[in-house]
């Protein structure tokens, strides 16, 4: 099941209980802030996850995965490639 557009667990996430989040496919405006640009670029080429993208993964997702205070060492990536790999 898909838990997010850019790859992270939402169901691993801290924050979701914390922020009562029920994360980003369910959401409109994320609690951390008005927008989340993976987000918008996802939905906006109507993709259901960044996996599915032809630019996949592209500067901006892997800006998020190494970020050094909030990122996840690309495991957000590596899982919108199994997401990717489970629809063929």
């Amino acid at each position: 099941m898909i838990e997010s557009r850019c790859g992270i667990l939402c169901g691993e996430c801290a924050y979701r209980e914390q922020m009562g989040c029920a994360g980003c496919t369910q959401i409109q405006k994320p609690f951390w802030g008005d927008c989340c640009p993976v987000k918008a670029c996802c939905e906006g080429k109507g993709r259901a996850h960044c996996g599915q993208c032809g630019e996949f993964p592209c500067a901006l997702l892997k800006q998020f995965a190494y970020d050094e205070h909030q990122g996840d060492g690309g495991k957000r990536i590596e899982q919108c490639s199994c997401w990717k790999e489970n629809e063929t």
